[in-house]
């Protein structure tokens, strides 16, 4: 009798699958060459015939990415595309990928290897139709709101390869409605998980995975569909597998798998020497989290900023390295990020700055050592932490990679890539309610707007950068229309969305401007809203050569408001926040007017007519302020970028508006003469270097540092003694130095 235990194994020639991805990466260690190739003999033999290959299996995979789209129900999937398909080998590394945002292809390639490494050829089985369901950021993903859908591809008995799906969910069912959980603290708080489980087999879903992954969550259609969606592409891809091998035979797709892959280590490597320097680059970021007064939960209610150190060497013969060495502690918060969230930030900006263009596979991946060092924030090494929104850490983490490689492309003279960093995709207020009328009446309702797409990014070294069209995680930013969000959002109507002055960062090329928006409660109850971003403290390191960072996020809502009988009377209403200090929400209007410096906030109850405003993030400039030309200064009024204030502080231009010619007017000769002002009073405010470094000594040295920057300094220097030693070399401090704790 044959059981599972004594089947035939599926690898190649009669291996295993662990045999082949042991096989695999001993290859690569010995060799440092994808499966230890050396030649690309069928790219060498015929390059037609072997281009010709991989661009149909890629446009295979865009094909189904977007007839699976049209499956998918919710807004995030639908409206912006946030899905992604690609095809693996057996061992999990991926050959080929769809367009879609691509943070997610890697982490789709750790779940595999996860599966493989578990012995799932054993138990439960590894067959033909199966289908494998993952969103557990501790073995692949990045946070749980990520749902993969992996299926295997079989070529008579053996494994070939795997079709992978990720789309992005409006719920999971955590603690609180949405999608980036801001009150999660521990595993138990983020939602339902499903750590690579088997959900089906002969190409269906299993009903009692249906039933419960529909009771799990707070918006059961859209799992539904988004479900089918998935599967929907896997199987397209496995199809147009099948008949590429038909086509093109077993032997050239096994030999052609590997040699995509190794050529796309070498694209990397040649992308590097092309367009970096070698040597040492450096950067910092930060994340401010300001929960003393927020966090429900006792051991949350704290006060925190994470230090995240960045490094990346450049070699001469193309590889890279990267290090979070001196990285502060994970936190009781979601922010936590386990290896799929780091390997999936790293890659997206791999893809977006270097290798887009090219072949784009986990090739690139091997060509990059990383050190995420243990017990920090990017590797807590804790599967009981909430590893719900990494995104708060790995934003701010990551936006330093983006400003090392820039200053290795301006040293190259590639002036018009450099991008010294991105705007914080984070102040999407997130949450929802209950309809109480209408044809969903007692139907729960998520608030989903994912215009969190559509951030600054930086300047370059030519020209301004991109208004409200980028985000890190997604290329193909889209902020959706306002009708879409409000169709599937009924409980929160749109009274305004338009530019945010102010919120580009200063620069000769100023950064990416953003936008505003306002929202109303109404038609609902059991309303909660909450969001998380920057607001204490800029989450890079600000712009380049100059230029400034973009401005910080704050909150800002109104409760008990008179809102109906303002709309009942026709009378003016808030349309934004244009000036703070003169807001349009006190002017219009009567209410419980809650104003926060800080972004990051809990849950906080609503109920019709109540209002609340989001803006999102600008980017960081490039440049000297002083030296912006006047006719960009003069376009920046008209388009509103800039305030007449901001203008004249800050880029020392003197403006005034002519009503009658309905334009702005720039006095060049004053402003001139305010430059000259400006430039003098830099002088006479500047210090030597050595003159600052001994002030800033002295704070060390007498504990005179801010009590939450203490904190941060001495959870570095106890998690990693060799940033530390660096840290008391640079400062000249003694080898026994220790940055003292609070009211010591």
């Amino acid at each position: 009798m044959t059981t599972e235990m004594s089947k035939k194994p599926i690898g190649w020639n009669g291996k295993t699958l662990i045999e082949m991805l042991e096989e695999s990466e001993q290859l690569f260690d010995e060799t440092k060459r994808y499966y230890g190739i050396e030649r690309l003999s069928l790219k060498e033999k015929d390059p037609f015939r072997y281009e010709r290959a991989y661009a149909s299996l890629r446009g295979a995979l865009v094909s189904a990415r977007e007839t699976a789209l049209h499956v998918a129900a919710s807004p995030i999937v639908k409206e912006i595309g946030e899905l992604c398909f690609a095809l693996y080998t057996p061992e999990g590394d991926s050959i080929v990928v769809s367009t879609g945002i691509l943070v997610h292809v890697h982490t789709m390639s750790e779940a595999i290897k996860f599966m493989i490494r578990e012995n799932y050829e054993e138990e439960p089985g590894i067959n033909p139709g199966d289908i494998f369901l993952n969103n557990d950021p501790d073995c692949g993903n990045v946070h749980t709101t990520d749902v993969q859908t992996l299926i295997p591809i079989f070529w008579q008995d053996e494994l070939i390869g795997w079709a992978g799906g990720v789309t992005h969910q409006i719920d999971t069912g955590g603690i609180t409605p949405g999608h980036d959980l801001v009150a999660a603290i521990q595993r138990f708080d983020d939602g339902v998980y499903y750590t690579c489980r088997k959900i089906g087999s002969n190409d269906k879903i299993w009903k009692d995975h249906m039933i419960n992954a529909k009771r799990s969550v707070r918006t059961p259609m859209y799992w539904e569909l988004d479900e089918k969606c998935r599967l929907s592409g896997d199987l397209m891809i496995r199809d147009a597998v099948l008949r590429f091998i038909e086509r093109e035979g077993i032997d050239y797709y096994k030999r052609f798998m590997r040699e995509a892959i190794e050529e796309g280590r070498r694209i990397l490597l040649e992308r590097v020497k092309e367009r970096l320097i070698p040597g040492r680059y450096r950067s910092a970021g930060f994340f401010d989290l300001p929960l003393k007064d927020e966090a429900w939960q006792p051991r949350a209610k704290k006060n925190k900023i994470t230090n995240m150190p960045f490094e990346l060497l450049v070699r001469e013969d193309g590889s890279i390295s990267l290090s979070f060495e001196g990285g502060s502690g994970p936190g009781t918060n979601p922010m936590n990020c386990g290896r799929g969230a780091m390997e999936g930030g790293q890659w997206v900006l791999l893809t977006q700055v270097l290798i887009y263009g090219d072949k784009v596979n986990d090739g690139a991946y091997y060509g990059v050592e990383k050190n995420y060092p243990k017990g920090t924030w990017c590797n807590p090494g804790d599967p009981y932490l909430s590893y719900q929104s990494p995104w708060g850490n790995l934003i701010p983490g990551y936006t330093s990679m983006m400003k090392c490689i820039s200053y290795g492309l301006f040293s190259r003279g590639y002036r018009e890539e450099v991008a010294p960093g991105y705007g914080f995709t984070g102040d999407a207020i997130q949450g929802g309610g209950i309809y109480v009328s209408g044809p969903l009446k007692g139907q729960r309702w998520a608030l989903s707007t994912f215009e969190i797409s559509c951030q600054g990014l930086g300047a370059s070294a030519v020209r301004d950068g991109l208004d409200f069209g980028y985000a890190m995680w997604n290329p193909e930013a889209d902020m959706g229309d306002v009708e879409t969000w409000e169709l599937f959002q009924g409980g929160v109507p749109y009274l305004s969305r338009r530019i945010k002055p102010n919120t580009a960062g200063f620069g000769k090329y100023r950064g990416g401007c953003a936008f505003e928006g306002v929202g109303l409660v109404a038609f609902s109850k059991e309303v909660d809203f909450f969001g998380a971003r920057d607001g204490l403290c800029f989450h890079g390191a600000g712009g380049m050569h100059g230029g400034y960072p973009h401005g910080t996020g704050y909150r800002l809502y109104v409760r008990k408001t008179n809102m109906e009988e303002i709309i009942k009377k026709q009378l003016p209403y808030p349309l934004g926040d244009w000036s703070p200090s003169d807001g349009e929400f006190e002017k219009y209007l009567e209410g419980e007017i809650i104003r926060k410096s800080y972004c990051s906030i809990y849950p906080v109850t609503f109920e019709n007519w109540d209002l609340f405003y989001h803006t999102q993030s600008g980017g960081p400039g490039y440049g000297d302020p002083l030296e912006r030309k006047f006719e960009l200064l003069k376009k920046d009024l008209e388009e509103q970028i800039y305030t007449k204030d901001v203008v004249e502080c800050v880029y020392g231009v003197i403006a005034d508006h002519d009503e009658e010619a309905g334009e702005w007017r720039i006095d060049e000769e004053k402003s001139r003469e305010r430059r000259t002002r400006m430039k003098k009073e830099r002088l006479e405010k500047s210090m030597p270097f050595e003159e600052f470094w001994e002030r800033e000594r002295n704070k060390i040295m007498e504990n005179k540092l801010s009590k939450h920057v203490k904190t941060m300094y001495r959870e570095s220097m106890e998690l990693s003694e060799k940033w530390a030693q660096e840290f008391r070399e640079f400062w000249k401090l003694p080898d026994n130095f220790k940055i003292e704790e609070e009211g010591k």
